[in-house]
């Protein structure tokens, strides 16, 4: 796997959070291994302290296996103004885990994010790479039962 995403961008360090980002998507898991982030280093000719302290630095790379579904919640201040501490609340209750948690079934990682860009449509989460806006505790719901019921 990690040498096809490798083969998808050029050589050039500028790359490196998208190459990083394909590695994530492509992992059940949404992880990045020390092994796959050695690979990088070495694809890219830069250390793999770099490749590393970068995984650690931005929210949207993990060096530790998520969830099936990776839930992120905007926690900037138009989210918070618009009640984004119920749809915590709610999420919490539903998957029986807390922020920073995965479920026990592997299935759902709770986490926060900085801003998800739909401040006039807040509150909103990311689940993946599709972003909920407008949210109520009641549209949550039926979006983690949705996803719940699509699980093979």
């Amino acid at each position: 796997m990690i040498h096809e995403v490798l083969s998808r961008f050029p050589r050039e360090e500028t790359y490196l959070i998208e190459i990083l980002r394909a590695i994530i998507d492509a992992h059940p898991s949404h992880v990045i291994t020390e092994a796959q982030m050695k690979e990088v280093a070495s694809y890219l000719n830069i250390t793999q302290s770099k490749v590393s302290s970068t995984v650690s630095f931005y929210s949207l790379l993990s060096d530790t296996p998520k969830g099936k579904y990776v839930i992120q919640v905007c926690r900037d201040v138009p989210c918070y103004v618009s009640d984004s501490t119920s749809i915590v609340s709610t999420l919490e209750s539903l998957l029986a885990i807390k922020i920073g948690q995965t479920t026990y079934d592997g299935l759902f990682t709770l986490e926060f994010v900085s801003c998800l860009g739909c401040c006039d449509h807040a509150p909103a989460m990311r689940i993946n790479s599709t972003t909920y806006s407008d949210l109520t505790p009641t549209k949550v719901k039926a979006i983690i039962h949705g996803l719940r019921e699509a699980k093979p």
